[in-house]
């Protein structure tokens, strides 16, 4: 599982990061390669901040975005995520608290400032921004599961589940992302744990080969409570399956 930051204005993210919904970058096959120098210059400096964020060129963004006057909250949210993609994760956290004067509801900015706090192994605090986050923007699978995430972090388990189910329920494909983004727990045990969760998840949800996915992703980290897994309801109808039995005998062999 994966943390992800939030782009300005709208429900969506900095381009790469997750494709359940539509980025608030230009789409990098829709930008022309080769743009001229010139034609960049004579673009808005917000417009080339968003051109080079979809080519991954994230010091140009910087260079671009600074330039934009007046700054709004969306650009020092912008240029927040151009500096986290850049792992300068405290211009980062200094550039969405400036978004958050100017707006201090910036759904966004909070969730992608939490982000950095998570980054920085600070899950305490990235788990209040994420909740307040998510009071603001309650039907948001990405912030329900960012938060998730940094309950698993801290090895809450219980409220680490209740927020991976809210995120499933808006949305399943949050959690079948597999762009570059912040990683989730560094404890295996953590990983062990949000994995089988998720897991559990997708069988609910009769998505049987990503159920299995996370099974095997869980058994890599360590989980080893095979009767657990044998017995546990939700996997009634997995258990019927050859891959299931296949992933089992895997395990037999270790």
């Amino acid at each position: 599982m994966r943390i992800h930051w939030l782009a300005a204005g709208t429900l969506t993210l900095a381009a790469g990061l997750l494709c359940a919904t539509p980025v608030a970058f230009a789409s990098a096959e829709a930008v022309p390669q080769f743009a001229s120098s010139v034609a960049l210059e004579t673009m808005p400096a917000e417009t080339r901040g968003d051109l080079f964020m979809a080519r991954g060129q994230y010091v140009q963004a910087v260079d671009a975005y600074r330039q934009v006057s007046p700054m709004t909250a969306i650009v020092w949210n912008k240029l927040g995520i151009a500096w986290h993609h850049l792992s300068a994760v405290d211009e980062a956290k200094r550039d969405y608290e400036r978004a958050l004067l100017i707006r201090p509801n910036y759904a966004e900015a909070i969730n992608n400032l939490g982000a950095a706090y998570f980054e920085q192994k600070n899950y305490k605090k990235a788990i209040r921004l994420y909740r307040h986050a998510l009071e603001l923007m309650p039907n948001s699978a990405v912030i329900a599961a960012n938060l998730g995430t940094a309950y698993f972090a801290r090895g809450k388990y219980k409220p680490g589940i209740v927020a991976y189910r809210k995120a499933f329920d808006l949305d399943p494909g949050v959690f079948s992302n597999q762009e570059t983004s912040v990683q989730g727990p560094t404890e295996p045990t953590d990983r062990a744990q949000q994995d089988y969760c998720l897991a559990e998840l997708f069988a609910q949800a009769g998505m049987k080969e990503s159920a299995i996915d996370y099974l095997r992703r869980a058994f890599d980290e360590g989980f080893r409570d095979r009767n657990r897994v044998m017995q546990d309801a939700v996997f009634a109808q997995l258990r019927k399956t050859a891959d299931f039995a296949h992933l089992m005998a895997e395990q037999k062999l270790r």
